[in-house]
């Protein structure tokens, strides 16, 4: 089970669980039926990545002891999400799934202390993860619609009819019986009533067109919740989703949470999916690994949809999440811009911070003397500055982002920091008093014309091909950048909205922030000649 050269498995996983899969599970279907069931690079990593142990963990914890408490796997369609999933919910429902300690070495998983007699044994190497199968799985593969859920529903009866697995399931046309009272049940949306069951590992699947409209983002939480009181952990599956539905899948993608594993290949961000010589390049990268695909068949598909509908064609095979009309700014462009690196203690930084208090988040973002944007980390974790109030008991923690600011101001040379006042102007005030009133400064947005020469000031570096300005490619900064809407004001002038009350445009905000700073640093000549950069 080699990996592709940039997917290196560098923690303790359960790789037990891997080689079980590869035992237990066959191909569902085509030429190849039956034969067993080998991962791409691509499932291999994202398995690995589900398992990963963390390496304080004790035997005798369920959840707590894998690093990742969750999975998102977002990848264009026929990939091969659906029968690989199938193999996870396998060992999900029968397979070594629990944290069963470390091994000394020469212990052994022999599948016949488990009900299997295929006589499949594991040799542990010692300080490798062990595992066990769970006492009474109960797994829910759950869809928007029956057809969905027949995404992975169909190939993992195929597998259990066509391999080892018969021995260990019995196959129903709704759900299917596991050893040990344990059974995984097929939920759709007209199914609700099984929402309240206990749950060990919920399987969703095409989690982006799961919405607050069609009430399955109470499912995805219901579900969670389920599962989480089980000590079990869950997994979503997704195509590219459009940001306009504010689907569960993009709320997963924007969350700040860093126990959440995300697979997600990005498309080259120069390439343009309307151009049939840069389409191919786009579909031989979004679908790299994944073997069975003729990438001729996906391209004619492609080209067909594109005739009706360009956005969809992009989402489904070129594995973009596509922003409509009326945005500020392309997330493309935005994203060619990417060039992370460190930036040292004492390095000159101006600062922006957009600040909320119950509803929309509070974010920092820092601007180096070169041009180069990126979020500053605090505490001995490295956080990032971004606090969604939905992670914080709905409220932003002014005292954490207050003891942030102190830090960042202590580690790097700020020589300038615009905020935002709204809900912040008692600290932004002490924060003058503390660092001078000439660092620290009220910036209104409310102001048309000045916000508009802001939003413009950045858009123009992102945009003009001598720029030297880039950034650190933050995940949630390049999502709130993409939500952010053009909202027409007299004069041509505009200033900046979001497309739906969920979509929050907070971390673009202190980007224009923090880049308007720059500038009037720079045009005031207050940058120092030479930063001071302390050695490490």
């Amino acid at each position: 089970m080699a990996t592709a050269p940039e997917y290196v498995v560098d923690f303790p996983t359960l790789w037990v669980a891997c080689d079980w899969i590869e035992a237990h599970c066959v191909i569902p279907d085509g030429f190849d039926k039956g034969e067993p069931f080998e991962m791409y690079d691509w499932q291999l990593w994202s398995t690995t990545n589900h398992y990963r142990v963390r390496p304080t963990a004790t035997r005798g914890q369920l959840a707590p002891a894998f690093h990742n408490r969750r999975s998102q796997i977002i990848a264009p369609q026929k990939t091969g999400k659906g029968p690989w999933t199938a193999c996870i919910c396998a060992n999900e429902a029968a397979g070594p799934a629990v944290f069963d300690g470390w091994a000394r070495g020469g212990e052994v998983y022999d599948c016949r202390e488990h009900g299997c007699g295929c006589g499949w044994l594991y040799e542990y190497q010692p300080g490798e993860p062990m595992a066990i199968p769970w006492p009474t799985p109960l797994i829910q593969i759950t869809a928007f619609s029956e057809d969905q859920t027949d995404n992975i529903y169909r190939p993992l009866q195929s597998m259990i009819r066509n391999g080892p697995l018969g021995e260990l399931m019995r196959v129903g046309e709704a759900f299917i019986r596991l050893p040990n009272d344990g059974r995984i049940d097929v939920v759709t949306s007209s199914a609700m009533s099984r929402l309240g069951n206990p749950v060990t590992f919920p399987m969703q699947d095409e989690t982006g067109i799961w919405t607050v409209a069609n009430k399955m983002d109470r499912v995805a939480t219901t579900q969670r919740r389920g599962a989480a009181g089980m000590g079990g952990r869950s997994m979503e599956t997704t195509n590219p989703w459009d940001p306009s539905e504010d689907s569960v899948a993009q709320r997963t993608f924007e969350s700040t949470r860093t126990d959440i594993f995300r697979f997600y290949r990005v498309p080259p961000a120069n390439l343009s999916f309307r151009n049939k010589q840069e389409r191919r390049r786009i579909l031989r990268h979004v679908y790299a690994g994944s073997r069975h695909v003729d990438i001729d068949a996906i391209e004619a598909e492609a080209a067909e949809l594109l005739e009706k509908d360009p956005t969809q064609a992009e989402r489904f095979f070129g594995n973009r999440i596509v922003y409509g009309a009326g945005a500020w700014c392309d997330g493309d462009r935005w994203d060619a811009r990417a060039r992370p690196r460190e930036v040292g203690r004492g390095t000159q930084i101006v600062l922006g911070m957009d600040g909320s208090d119950t509803d929309d988040w509070t974010g920092i973002r820092a601007e180096t003397r070169d041009g180069y944007q990126f979020t500053p980390t605090y505490s001995t974790d490295r956080l990032a500055a971004i606090w969604n109030p939905a992670d914080w008991n709905g409220q932003v923690p002014r005292l954490v982002v207050a003891a942030a600011v102190e830090e960042i101001f202590s580690y790097f040379d700020v020589v300038r920091m615009y905020f935002d006042p709204p809900h912040w102007e008692t600290e932004g005030d002490g924060w003058a008093e503390r660092y001078g009133e000439k660092r620290v400064i009220r910036w209104e947005t409310y102001r048309p014309v000045q916000m508009h020469s802001a939003t413009e000031r950045l858009l123009t570096d992102v945009y003009k091909a001598d720029s030297q300005w880039t950034h650190d490619d933050c995940p949630v900064t390049a999502v709130h950048v993409r939500n952010a809407r053009k909202l027409p004001r007299m004069n041509g002038r505009y200033v900046l909205g979001k497309p739906t009350p969920a979509q929050k445009i907070d971390l673009c905000i202190s980007s224009i922030l923090c880049h308007e700073a720059a500038g009037d640093v720079t045009a005031a000549n207050l940058w120092k000649t030479e930063d001071y950069v302390y050695s490490a």
